[in-house]
């Protein structure tokens, strides 16, 4: 593990020598993730990407991307997109990413099955803002908002999530 590494374990996200309270999947960590399983896949992910609303925030580090209006994420398993950013229209399912709550203000984008999407692998697993204390994502890993400002600024190309085997419930 590197400096930069955010590792997941039961406290939380230990980055930096502290530890990040944040809530994952309502899969639980899954070892064999599929799209819509709610899980959090287990691997060690390099952050690829950082995307912020630039009409609600400034850039967190000088490599994060605005978002844009017409800004979506491909959950269409099998469509050529798929796990990647796309623009509207796009006629196949997807996530809005510029949303009208303040999830993804700051949305730092994981390797998780890309750039070369298996089908059905699963789709958008990122790190943003959780919604409350104790409510799973989809599969991603959230934080509270000031912490996630913090990690997000603390943040290089180089880092990466870490999730553990060990964190597999049987």
């Amino acid at each position: 593990m590197k400096q930069f590494d955010l590792v997941l374990t039961r406290r939380g996200v230990r980055f930096q020598g502290r530890y990040w309270p944040c809530t994952i999947g309502r899969g639980a960590v899954k070892r064999d993730k599929r799209e819509g399983d709610g899980g959090t896949p287990v691997g060690c992910h390099k952050i690829v990407g950082m995307l912020y609303r630039p009409d609600r925030l400034a850039a967190p580090v000088p490599w994060a991307r605005p978002i844009r209006p017409s800004d979506l994420w491909s959950d269409a398993s099998g469509q050529e997109g798929y796990n990647q950013l796309v623009r509207h229209p796009y006629p196949h399912s997807h996530e809005t990413l510029r949303r009208a709550d303040r999830l993804y203000d700051i949305v730092l984008i994981t390797d998780w099955n890309w750039p070369l999407a298996q089908e059905g692998r699963g789709s958008a697993i990122f790190l943003h803002r959780w919604r409350r204390p104790g409510f799973p994502t989809e599969g991603c890993v959230a934080f509270r908002p000031d912490h996630l400002m913090k990690i997000a600024g603390r943040l290089t190309p180089k880092s990466r999530l870490i999730v553990p085997d060990t964190l597999v419930h049987e």
